[in-house]
């Protein structure tokens, strides 16, 4: 049961010859969730080896331009590849009309259903769920109305023990009860206790994705023990007074939220191309959140 993230880029306004703009690519058991779409998605997609056919789902933080200029090639290759399959697009006011007056131009019949979702960015909402996972937008602080979001499995059956199965004959019919929590009755009314029949099931496993913002404390109840944090940390700590001018977080401020959320691990990306040597960002992180991680193009991290 895979719960994988792929970082597809991990600059922030400029592209580099080593890294793209952002976009991620999240894995919940072969679901496919899209995150951000800057210039050049489509082309790492390929380069991992991610078929572009299994997203049915985008999500745009924000309408900057390193975050959804590669949104408009990505719908032209689906198009042209012959995609039937509907996708849903996830993201702030403004996304479809930017996103259908490109298609007026370029693309006047698509080939497959485009389904918009408007998200307001004011306070945290939930945005999706199907019958594995929520994904609930969180406010981030930036020039323009931008989101998070926090992607959240849902708790799983117990897992049922075959040799009990055998031992109490137990019917198919009760088989669903007990997975779901109940105890087992015999036909003489002796009661089986639920935990001599089952095991726990895995925990439910989550990741959070924070991109473009200055540090937000409102989301610290919301990101309380999220296994996986991606945290944009744009400038070094000595940049402080630029990262609050532009809506934007340092590596230390990213490691702070990360230690005041009690977070499991925590990423950082969208780096400013100022730094000729990165690996500065990752030392401050972890001078106060010691599970830091800096990402690269093509980096990718499973959550057990």
């Amino acid at each position: 049961m895979s719960f994988r993230l792929t970082i597809l880029g991990s600059s922030s306004a400029l592209p580099t010859s080593e890294r793209f703009p952002t976009a991620q690519l999240l894995n919940v058991n072969e679901r496919f969730f899209l995150i951000d779409c800057g210039e050049g998605t489509q082309m790492q997609l390929r380069k991992y080896r991610i078929r572009l056919g299994k997203i049915h789902h985008i999500f745009i933080s924000h309408l900057h331009g390193d975050h959804i200029f590669g949104i408009f090639g990505l719908l032209s290759s689906f198009s042209l590849l012959g995609r039937e399959e509907p996708l849903h697009v996830f993201g702030p006011e403004g996304l479809e009309e930017l996103v259908l007056d490109h298609l007026k131009f370029f693309q006047n019949d698509l080939g497959f259903e485009l389904y918009f979702h408007r998200i307001q960015c004011r306070r945290p909402a939930l945005v999706h769920e199907d019958k594995n996972i929520t994904v609930l937008s969180l406010p981030m602080i930036h020039r323009i109305p931008t989101c998070g979001f926090l992607f959240r499995e849902k708790p799983r059956e117990r897992n049922i023990l075959k040799e009990k199965i055998i031992e109490y004959n137990i019917p198919v019919k009760d088989i669903v009860k007990i997975k779901q929590g109940a105890d087992f009755i015999l036909p003489d009314g002796t009661s089986i206790p639920n935990a001599l029949l089952t095991l726990p099931p895995p925990a439910p496993r989550s990741y959070a994705y924070c991109s473009d913002t200055r540090p937000n404390k409102v989301n610290i109840p919301h990101l309380e023990g999220v296994d996986l944090l991606y945290h944009e940390a744009t400038f070094a700590q000595e940049d402080a007074s630029l990262a609050h001018e532009t809506f934007h977080s340092t590596a230390r401020q990213a490691a702070e939220l990360a230690a005041g959320a009690g977070v499991g691990r925590l990423l950082i990306g969208h780096f400013s191309s100022r730094y000729k040597d990165i690996s500065l960002l990752e030392t401050e992180a972890r001078e106060i959140f010691p599970g830091t991680t800096l990402v690269n193009d093509g980096d990718r991290f499973e959550v057990d």
